[in-house]
Order: C-alpha cells, then sequence, then structure tokens
C-alpha cells in the first residue's frame, strides 16, 4: 500500500520513526525464489474456528506446504490433518514440539487470544516467520514485549486483519487525502449481529453458526484442559469457557479485539492516522444474560485530535443493521457497501438532507469504486507467503499490529475504569 499523506507533525514523526524501524528491520540477504517455486513449509497451532479456516487456505495454496499441526483437541486436530492436504505431515499436541521442528519455516497461530504473547514470542524465538490472528494480545505491556521480539528476531510478522488485501480501502484513502469530501470530521464504524436465546452470538461449537452442542464428557476425554488454559487462571473444566471464550474475559478481549479492531483497522488502512488520543467507552449485556462477561453491547468514542476528527464504533448482538464504515467531510461522504473487514466497493456522494423526505428521490454517488477495475493483490496469507520468501514487511507488520491492539485495548481501560482514557505516545502508556 502507498503511504498515506501526513499533515501534522505527530504524523510525521510516527511515519519517520515506522520508516527507519523498517530499514534497521530488513534483512541481510533476501531469498530469490518465490512461495510457488519454492512453498513456504508451514505449522499450524491451533485449528479451531478460525484455525480451521486459516489451515483450508495454506492446504490448498500453492505458496505453502502444510508439515506440522498443533491442537490440544483431538476432534481439531483430526480435521486439521485433513484440510492440510500433506503427506508428510507431523501432528503435535505441545506448540513448543512444533517450534522445535527444523522443518517448520513459518507458523500460523489461531488460538484463543490469551495464547498470542508466549506463543509469538516463543515462535520468532525459535527463528519462524509469524502469521498470528487479532486481536494481538490483552495488555500494553503485552503488545510491547510481543513487538520487541518480532524486532529483535528480525522476524516476518503478519496479524490477521485479511481487509487489508482489500484495494478499496487505499483508494478511497487517496481520494480523501485529496479533499474529495472535504475535511474528515466524523467515521463511523459498527458491528451487528442479531442472535436468539437458541442461537447466541458466540455461543457456537467449533465452527461459526454451528449450535449443535458435542457431548461434554468426549470432549473432556478428547482435550488436553491444561494446555488449553495455559496461563489463563486454573479452573476445573468449563465447557463453556473451552467452546465460548470470547465471552470471558481470562481468554480475550470481548468485542474489542474480535469486531472492533476489524472496523479501526479498516480505519488505519485508509487513513494511516494511527493510535488515536482519546477514547471513551461504555458496555453491557443488554441482551444476552448467559453467564457471559464481555458485553454484547460496546459502544466507543475516539478523537484523533490532531485531525480534528471523531470516530464511533457501535457493537450490537440484537441487531441485523449493519454500520459499514463512513466518512464523513464537510462537502461529502465516502460509505462502503459492507463491514471494514469485507469492504471491496465503496461510494462518494456528495452533501445532502438528512432524511428522505426533505429530498426527492435517493441521493446518487457522484463516483463508486468497482474492484473490477482496480489493482487485483494477493490474499493477506499470501502477502505473507510471499514476504517470507523476500524478507520484505507485509501489510499489517508488527508496527501496524502494534497500533490495532492499543487502539482497542483503550476501549477496554476505558470500559473497565468507567472514564476517558487517553494515549501517551512518548511514555507508550494508556493514561
Amino acid at each position: 500500500m502507498s503511504e498515506p499523506l501526513i499533515t501534522t507533525r505527530r504524523r510525521f514523526l510516527q511515519t519517520t520513526a515506522a520508516a527507519a524501524a523498517a530499514v534497521a528491520a530488513a534483512p541481510n540477504v533476501l531469498r530469490g525464489a518465490t512461495p510457488e517455486d519454492d512453498p513456504v513449509r508451514v505449522g499450524h497451532i491451533g485449528t479451531g474456528t478460525k484455525g480451521w479456516r486459516l489451515i483450508q487456505e495454506t492446504g490448498a495454496s500453492n505458496s505453502a506446504h502444510v508439515v506440522a499441526v498443533c491442537d490440544v483437541y483431538k476432534p481439531h486436530m483430526q480435521r486439521g490433518v485433513k484440510a492440510a492436504n500433506s503427506d508428510d505431515l507431523k501432528t503435535y499436541t505441545d506448540y513448543h514440539d512444533l517450534l522445535d521442528d527444523d522443518r517448520v519455516e513459518a507458523v500460523v497461530i489461531a488460538t484463543p487470544d490469551h495464547w498470542h504473547e508466549q506463543m509469538v514470542i516463543d515462535a520468532v524465538k525459535a527463528g519462524k516467520a509469524v502469521y498470528c490472528e487479532k486481536g494481538l494480545t490483552m495488555s500494553v505491556d503485552a503488545a510491547k514485549r510481543i513487538r520487541a521480539a518480532v524486532k529483535k528476531a528480525d522476524a516476518v510478522f503478519q496479524l490477521g486483519h485479511q481487509g487489508r488485501a482489500l484495494p478499496a480501502y487505499e483508494a478511497a484513502g487517496k481520494r480523501i487525502r485529496a479533499g474529495e469530501i472535504g475535511p474528515v470530521t466524523l467515521i463511523k464504524t459498527g458491528r451487528y449481529f442479531n442472535g436468539s436465546d437458541e442461537r447466541p452470538p458466540w455461543r457456537w461449537y467449533g465452527n461459526y453458526s454451528n449450535y449443535n452442542r458435542p457431548d461434554p464428557k468426549q470432549v473432556i476425554a478428547d482435550l488436553d484442559w491444561e494446555k488449553w488454559l495455559g496461563p489463563a487462571p486454573s479452573i476445573d473444566f468449563n465447557e463453556r469457557h473451552f467452546w465460548h471464550w470470547r465471552c470471558y474475559w481470562p481468554y480475550g478481549t470481548g468485542q474489542a479485539g474480535d469486531l472492533l479492531s476489524h472496523e479501526l483497522d479498516q480505519v488505519q488502512c485508509t487513513l494511516g492516522w494511527g493510535i488515536p488520543e482519546t477514547c471513551s467507552c461504555i458496555g453491557h449485556n443488554a441482551y444476552f444474560h448467559d453467564d457471559r462477561q464481555t458485553p454484547d453491547t460496546w459502544l466507543a468514542t475516539y478523537t484523533f485530535e490532531d485531525e480534528n476528527c471523531s470516530l464511533t464504533f457501535e457493537g450490537c448482538m440484537n441487531s441485523r443493521r449493519q454500520q459499514p464504515p463512513e466518512y464523513v467531510g464537510k462537502n461529502g461522504r465516502v460509505m462502503f457497501n459492507t463491514i471494514g473487514q469485507s469492504a471491496s466497493r465503496f461510494h462518494v456522494y456528495g452533501d445532502g438532507p438528512a432524511y428522505p423526505h426533505m429530498r426527492r428521490g435517493e441521493l446518487e454517488p457522484r463516483y463508486s469504486y468497482d474492484p473490477k477495475q482496480g489493482p487485483r493483490w494477493p490474499s493477506h496469507m499470501n502477502d505473507f507467503l510471499g514476504c517470507v520468501r523476500t524478507g520484505e514487511r507485509p501489510r499489517c507488520h508488527i508496527d501496524e499490529a502494534f497500533i490495532e491492539a492499543i487502539t482497542y485495548l483503550m476501549s477496554v481501560v476505558s470500559y473497565r475504569e468507567k472514564r476517558q482514557v487517553r494515549w501517551n505516545a512518548e511514555t507508550e502508556e494508556i493514561v
């Protein structure tokens, strides 16, 4: 992606520092082969809901050769083995053993978030390239430790925001920076899901929207519960925590790391403004009173003070209405076609009346982006695999991952402490 135009001193300093870090991190020798000629030997850690989809992708890719799979739950391991499409596959139940496998060049980490920090640090110390699912981690200190380890190891690192493979973000950013809709003072984002008491959000079993509950006794027999818990507090087996871990604070950050992170990463891709200065967030379980700890309603407001712009995120699990990314300028709006991680099209509208009855007919866009007429980029995974061979930085490299983590963690701290929080860029602390 091309770099956005920087108009403020803070953005200039951030960009200069990032550029210096990129030069410092450049490898001494770049491998000449392409992944198609020399497929990257990949090990997968975690083949649960998202991990299964990722191993299906690498198992079908000409750019990857899956040589190892690790999971602590037997049925997930079995389906991962099948999806790997490999005749020389090794299986592990301890990820350290996978990292000791000399054949593995790159690892794909798709575990609950509470495992990300240790697994990433151990992987880069073992000399592996890393593709890690979002959200990056659960605390600012952990994000700093991950960043330091990746940079010290000079490792290729990609965070799993697949929307970065969509050229529409960059195309919209160019038009916004060119002043096409005037100064942008408000950005609206959100995620909605209308679950029911019988099919509540995040309560699926091993795959999105799968509500067929496995026999708990068989789950216990097939699962190494202690290994799954790892650094989380030790408790007796709890099937709801295992299957529905996003509902509980010890294993993740709820809507912040799962959904808000996607939408605000789309904003970062489009405008490149970095970490917002302030955040205010409220949340509560408005509909689902089922023992979940993380809220079903998550409302966060951010400010980019240098840009004179505010941003809102609406998270609601009691409605199907969506809030695609919308950039509101003095002279018009840029509106995307769907949620941030999948937004492949956008329309540019001039400013107009707010309500249909105040105008004649629907407002027509003055420009519409058609992805068929734009560039074709490799998938997010193929971007990573290519960089393993060239030594270049993937689109969601560690500095971008750090921005993602701090941004959503600001909402978590604000929610928990019931106050507005601020990012101190000099000390790198949420205050």
